[in-house]
């Protein structure tokens, strides 16, 4: 079966079906809505306390449901494709373990604002709070990572609180909203009702910018010698990517982009510096640490961007924009807060923003650039990671949609895949999360049918939702699987052999599956790579295979990130390598 490609948009016959005032269940009910909202798949897996919301999908044409192997392989796929597509995600298991298998999950959306709706089962109304089988109050355990949750009580209520969690979700700042639904709602029968607009006391998001907070941003570029902005997920979040290109280009400011930023601002441009932070590089750092100005554009400062934060910016008057007004000055003391979406922010500063007096700033930022580029030693008999993440920005273009896990191959892809459209990058930032990389591609692909998604894993983390790999053999999802085999926990390797002095602990991954037979296992092409001539072959070899391929690159197992910062230090003291 290849990947369907529903209609976006739903067809007006189709419409007046779903919209009619039927006596119908709420398992039809939540499907009815969830197409009303325009889902185009939902990942999941069932289980007894859905299994009537399961029992409406049997022979539904219009709804279509991808059935994962773990529930955290459903809900970061959801999450690959709420980040890739702009939309929101949607994924629903069962009750109890089924639910709490989602956590991680939730809480890695909710750490990096991506709307998501999660749909658990519970056990009938009746035996909540009786300890039944297969019971857990999930809205208890997931109310901090959550924006919203909703227990549903009534079967009628369903349509308003679909509406509202989707509302909600993709509102404001992003985030999950959990809909728990017990196994008696699921099976009531009510009168279908449209919702009606969204009208929630309390929640208003600011969208509108105060003008003056942007006329004193404006000023402040005008008076300003040494500025730099700081660009975050907020910007593609936003759809404002083309909006800080102007802006930037207007305003002749040196840019930086953090891990989550990436790809909201073209690499190619000459005034892009790359990421700050812990491994960030020479020129972003030292850029931040000398400005006289510092323009966060929809950024928190997270402590991965700024390390030590009394010494962080020093010289600078710190400008924040963001849609969330609790994150400003929530980290780093801000001069001139403005409130709003990046998107509307920009549209607003664009026609009255005016040059800084930057020429002299910007002559200096490309010195440091030529002096301090990034650079690995390289090897003719060792593979080098760097080495495959070029080979695959090469033979790409920097145009495909690239997932990762996290460790040291998601530090090498956001310093040398140079990524030039939004959305084209899915990484998990704030929680860091291991196995996510595979199964958020799953969803990018299922998001986007029609463009290449590599998705790109440590031998650790690929373990750890591998089992994914049967619904891209079933389904023929033509993910690009990469994994960067040092046979070790390699952050925590570098942490240890920097930090620990050399006291490896518990991070040896030997006895690890053969990866192109576990791929084989699962029916899906693997393939192996150990130098630069077996690489370019193989990753060839796979562009060129229609559906979903592995391949293995072994690379040098002692490869370190660098630069690097370690804790306690200011992102100016930069460990730079043996290559500097």
């Amino acid at each position: 079966m290849s990947i369907q490609n529903p209609t976006k948009v739903l067809k007006e016959e189709l419409r007046e079906k779903l919209l009619r005032p039927d006596v119908i269940s709420g398992s039809e009910s939540l499907l009815r809505c969830l197409l009303l909202e325009g889902v185009e798949c939902v990942f999941g897996y069932p289980g007894g306390a859905v299994l009537y919301i399961y029992d409406a999908m049997h022979g539904n044409p219009d709804f279509h449901h991808l059935l994962t192997r773990h529930e955290q392989g459903a809900i970061h796929a959801a999450d690959g494709y709420a980040r890739s597509t702009g939309k929101v995600g949607v994924c629903i298991a069962t009750s109890g373990p089924g639910a709490t298998n989602l956590v991680t999950g939730i809480a890695t959306a909710y750490m990096d604002s991506v709307p998501l709706v999660v749909i658990t089962g519970n056990v009938a109304t009746a035996a909540i709070g009786t300890d039944a089988f297969q019971e857990a109050d999930i809205v208890g355990i997931t109310m901090p990572i959550t924006k919203q949750s909703y227990l549903v009580r009534k079967a009628e209520d369903l349509p308003r609180i679909i509406h509202e969690a989707f509302h909600i979700a993709n509102t404001g700042r992003k985030g999950p909203v959990l809909i728990d639904i017990p196994k008696d709602v699921s099976a009531q029968m009510a009168v279908f009702q449209a919702p009606g607009p969204v009208a929630i006391r309390g929640y208003n998001p600011t969208v509108e910018p105060n003008k003056l907070q942007v006329d004193k941003m404006l000023r402040a570029i005008e008076e300003s010698e040494r500025p730099v902005i700081l660009a975050g997920g907020g910007v593609v979040y936003s759809d404002a990517s083309e909006e800080l290109i102007e802006f930037v280009n207007k305003t002749n400011i040196p840019i930086t982009t953090t891990l989550l930023g990436l790809g909201g601002f073209p690499s190619g441009h000459p005034l892009w510096m790359g990421m700050p932070g812990m491994h960030g590089t020479y020129t972003a750092n030292k850029a931040i640490q000398n400005a006289d100005l510092l323009i966060s554009i929809g950024a928190r400062f997270d402590d991965r961007v700024t390390m030590k934060l009394d010494g962080f910016a020093p010289k600078a008057k710190i400008v924040h924009i963001d849609i969330d007004p609790a994150e400003i000055g929530k980290n780093v003391k801000t001069d001139i807060p403005v409130v709003g979406s990046v998107k509307e922010v920009l549209k607003q500063a664009n026609p009255k923003a005016k040059r800084a007096q930057s020429d002299e700033w910007v002559e200096h930022i490309q010195q440091m650039k030529e002096a301090h580029p990034l650079r690995y030693k390289d090897s003719e008999t060792a593979l080098k990671p760097q080495y495959v993440v070029e080979l695959i920005n090469d033979t790409t273009k920097g145009e495909a949609i690239v997932t990762t896990d996290v460790g040291q191959h998601q530090m090498w892809v956001a310093q040398y895949y140079k990524f030039k459209n939004p959305r084209s990058w899915v990484t998990s930032g704030g929680l860091g999360t291991m196995g996510f990389g595979f199964p958020s591609a799953i969803g990018a692909q299922m998001g986007n049918p029609d463009k290449l998604v590599v998705s790109i894993n440590g031998d650790g983390g690929m373990q750890m939702c591998s089992q994914e790999l049967a619904i891209c053999a079933i389904n023929n999802i033509p993910v690009k699987i990469v994994v960067i085999n040092n046979q070790v926990l390699g952050m925590v390797r570098q942490w240890q052999e920097i930090i620990y002095d050399n006291r490896y602990s518990h991070i040896d991954l030997a006895g690890s599956p053969d990866f192109v037979k576990l791929a084989e296992a699962y029916g899906v092409k693997g393939l192996r790579a150990a130098n630069k001539a077996e690489a370019q072959a193989a990753w060839q070899e796979a562009l060129n295979t229609p559906g979903p391929v592995l391949v293995e690159f072994v690379v040098e197992k002692y490869e370190n990130v660098y630069p690097m910062v370690t804790q306690g230090n200011t992102i100016d003291e930069m460990i730079m390598g043996d290559s500097e």
